[in-house]
This record gives C-alpha cells, sequence and structure tokens, in this order.
C-alpha cells in the first residue's frame, strides 16, 4: 500500500523550508507527497519546483489578535478551508501530517483531527505563533527549533529537535554565485534579504548608503516581490525579488548578511557561518518572535541586532564595519554550533507516526 503524507505551511518563506527540506528524503523513501496550501502565497510558487508533489489549495484568511472587520470575513474563509481540507484529506488518506504553521495550517490540522489522522507540528520561533497555538491542542507532536521552548507547550507533546537547515545551502559554490552577480574576486560581499515579502525599511537605508558601502563592499540586494528598482544600476550591486536556484551559491559568496530575523533563515546562515546584523520585525507589525529571535543570536554572539524603530543610515553603516571588521570572531563562537541531525530525526519522527 501507497504511503502518503500530507505537508503545509505557508505565508511566508519560513514557513515552507523545512517543508523543502523534507521533501527529498520523503521521496526517496517511497512517500507519496500531498500539499495543501494557499491559492496565491509563496508556498505555491515554491512546491512547484517539486514534479513528484501533489498540491492542493484551499480558502484561509488571516488570524488576528486585535479587533479587525476583516476577522469577520476571513473567520467564514477558514471555516471552508477547514471543509476543503476536510474533503481533501478524506479523499488522499495519508498517513501523517506535517504542519510547519501559517494561518493556512489551521484548516489543515483541523481536518485532519476530523479525519482522525496524526499531526506532527514544527515552532521555529522561540515562542509558539498564534496558528500553532491554536494547532498544538490536535497536534500529537510538537517539534521546537529552540530548547526554551518546551516551556510554552504541553509537556507530554512537545520534543525539542534543533534546528532544521537545507542540506543542499551547504552545497553552495561561491565562484558561482560571484560570476551569476558579475562580481570582482577582490571586494568583500554583503548579502542584504529582507524575507520573502521584502522590507522596506530595510530596502530603503541600503539604498541610501550605497555610495559609502561600494567604496568597500559588492552587495546583494533580495530585496522581495515588486521592490526592485530598475533604474537603480550600480557596479557592485546586484538586486533580486527572489532567489531560488542560485541562493546556496549566493550565501556562500556573501561575507556579512543582513538580514530580517526569521527563525529558519537566520538559522541557515549560523549553520553557514556568515556573521549577521538582524532587523526584525517591529511589534507594531509581529507579535515581536523576530526580535526574541535576533535576542537569543546576539547573546550567544553569533550577530548583532538593530530594532527597526532604530534603524537610521548611520546605525547601519557603524554596525556594518564592527560587524565585518571582528567577522572572525563571530565566526568563531559560530563554530561550536551543530545542527546535522536535525533533519533526520525530524524526518524519523514524522515517518515513524502513522496511524
Amino acid at each position: 500500500m501507497t504511503k502518503k503524507i500530507l505537508l503545509t505551511g505557508g505565508g511566508s518563506a519560513g514557513h515552507i523550508t523545512v517543508n523543502i527540506a523534507l521533501i527529498p528524503l520523503l521521496i526517496e523513501s517511497g512517500w507519496k507527497i500531498i500539499y495543501i496550501g494557499s491559492f496565491d502565497g509563496i508556498e505555491r510558487k515554491l512546491i512547484s519546483d517539486f514534479s513528484e508533489v501533489t498540491y492542493y489549495s484551499i480558502s484561509t484568511g488571516k488570524l488576528r489578535r486585535y479587533f479587525a472587520r476583516q476577522n469577520f470575513t476571513d473567520f467564514f474563509r477558514v471555516l471552508k478551508g477547514i471543509i476543503e481540507a476536510y474533503k481533501i484529506i478524506r479523499y488522499e488518506q495519508p498517513k501523517v501530517v506535517f504542519s510547519k504553521g501559517g494561518f493556512v495550517s489551521v484548516p489543515v490540522v483541523l481536518g485532519s483531527r476530523l479525519n482522525n489522522v496524526p499531526v506532527i507540528s514544527h515552532e521555529s520561533d522561540l515562542t509558539p505563533g498564534l496558528a500553532n497555538r491554536i494547532n498544538m491542542y490536535f497536534a500529537q507532536k510538537i517539534c521546537t527549533t529552540f530548547p526554551d521552548t518546551l516551556q510554552h507547550l504541553p509537556k507530554d507533546k512537545a520534543e525539542f529537535i534543533g534546528a532544521i537547515v537545507r542540506p543542499e545551502l551547504k552545497q553552495g559554490n561561491s565562484e558561482k554565485g560571484r560570476l551569476f552577480c558579475n562580481f570582482e574576486s577582490t571586494k568583500p560581499v554583503i548579502l542584504v534579504a529582507g524575507g520573502s515579502l521584502g522590507s522596506v525599511y530595510i530596502n530603503q537605508t541600503i539604498r541610501s548608503l550605497l555610495d559609502s558601502l561600494l567604496r568597500d563592499f559588492q552587495i546583494i540586494h533580495i530585496c522581495g516581490k515588486g521592490n526592485v528598482e530598475q533604474d537603480l544600476k550600480q557596479e557592485g550591486y546586484q538586486q533580486f525579488e527572489y532567489v531560488s536556484n542560485e541562493l546556496a551559491d549566493l550565501m556562500c559568496l556573501a561575507d556579512l548578511v543582513i538580514s530580517r530575523a526569521g527563525s529558519n533563515f537566520i538559522f541557515e546562515f549560523l549553520s553557514l557561518k556568515k556573521p549577521m546584523i538582524l532587523i526584525p520585525l517591529s511589534k507594531k507589525s509581529s507579535r515581536g518572535d523576530q526580535i526574541e529571535n535576533a535576542q537569543v543570536f546576539r547573546k550567544q554572539g553569533f550577530a548583532e541586532m538593530i530594532l527597526e524603530e532604530d534603524l537610521t543610515k548611520d546605525s547601519l553603516l557603524d554596525k556594518i564595519h564592527t560587524v565585518f571588521n571582528n567577522r572572525e570572531e563571530y565566526i568563531s563562537r559560530m563554530e561550536t554550533w551543530n545542527s546535522d541531525r536535525s533533519l533526520s530525526k525530524l524526518f524519523e519522527l514524522i515517518t515513524n507516526q502513522q496511524n
């Protein structure tokens, strides 16, 4: 009988990368993979790279902790999504469901519970997000990236496994990255990543500093969908909305990273021993999870942090020179960290959890 697994997660790249790391292992082990995501989320684009995966779209709505008119309409979208997910799961009959979180995962987890299919959930951040706070009541197991997250979860369900890093990122080739960007070999490279949706604050600040930065550095700027400035072309500066196939090469090429503080991405930079300047989303536009992630990395000496409200040309330029001039110290501290077993632990946990 065919082994089937259902994966879900979406809304941002951080809710998909663990699934992307798992898919090759599942294919190699003979699992048939079904993915449930949203109609137009980034997960649909990223999962389309895997022809072996069957993708289903469902309705979903944003879960908010505050009053908003959209809460009423989104409630019915979520309800519709639960019905759609229930029907898909009943038809496909997967042995197990793995949820990476994000708004789209809630209807899938509830639909799985209604079909009596076991659910494994994964929380990347230091404290659980709202979707995972809901999902944990229906999951059999909740895996964590940070050991301190265990205190926020039911003791009988929580398990610390560490950070999941896509193996292919460790296969990057800096020379291929250099040729892709048409960069010279004598100048160091800064990689700027504002998250899969981009960051207006980071993009504007970096562009305002180009004249100063390009004297000493070359810059790879992953600025998010629709955020490339076509008229802004300078030698040593390359812009991309999003990078997929060449990402490993560009990460390998980088000497310094300026990034948001989504858990999956900062652990990937950590695994590659890349000194970081983290600019987490503010509490005005998030629940503060990225601030918590960045504080942990700063405390361990892996990164420096600039709060979004403190981000200025001068503050960023000062941090860039500080981190770059002391990069060997950051790299030395990163050498003590290892996550080589995390992916295999998660894979074993998921595939052993069957009806």
